[in-house]
């Protein structure tokens, strides 16, 4: 892989343009506050630590997150950094029980539930919606989302399996509440 320096610039910016939606919706999931400007203006800064040939989306993910949490330091507020040691092999067989199907699609073309799963994406930890963002609407693997965040692998399929059950839990009620789902005569959520 040749280093960045030795790249077209036309090259460069191309693969950075390929990512602006998503390192925007990741960015919008981090924080109220769009941090796009400030991660593509870093990126640009920094274009020598780039190599050709990799992942850019994922390096500029790696970017985004740390100049969201520059912004969480700087505010006084702790971000919290769980190290996780559950093994989640449920995770693994929910989030492939999705595949080849088209969820997301399906849920946005219904704009009261789109809203629903928006407020349950926001109401969940910092370190669990980015897994569920990257993992489950960027789709990028476990690995790639591990490097990212900065946190073992295990850590990832934890807080993916954590995040999942939230979610589900919200969802299973906004159904039952919208009538989309009979409710459970157990009354359990």
């Amino acid at each position: 892989m040749k280093p960045v320096a030795e790249v077209s610039p036309t090259a460069f910016e191309q693969e950075l343009l390929g990512a602006v939606s998503a390192v925007h919706r990741f960015a919008l999931h981090l924080a109220r506050d769009p941090v796009r400007e400030k991660t593509y203006l870093r990126a640009l800064a920094h274009r020598e630590q780039y190599e050709s040939g990799t992942d850019c989306r994922a390096w500029l993910f790696t970017i985004c997150r740390n100049v969201f949490l520059k912004g969480e330091a700087r505010a006084g507020r702790e971000v919290a950094t769980e190290d996780a040691t559950l093994e989640a092999v449920a995770a693994a067989g929910l989030h492939a029980g999705l595949q080849g199907t088209d969820p997301l699609g399906a849920v946005f073309e219904q704009p009261e539930l789109a809203e629903a799963v928006e407020r349950a994406l926001t109401k969940l930890p910092e370190e669990y919606r980015s897994v569920v963002v990257m993992v489950d609407l960027e789709d990028q693997s476990y690995a790639a989302t591990a490097q990212v965040l900065g946190v073992a692998l295990g850590t990832v399929r934890s807080r993916l399996f954590r995040a999942r059950r939230l979610l589900q839990e919200d969802l299973l009620a906004f159904a039952e509440d919208a009538g989309l789902l009979e409710r459970r005569k157990d009354g359990a959520r």
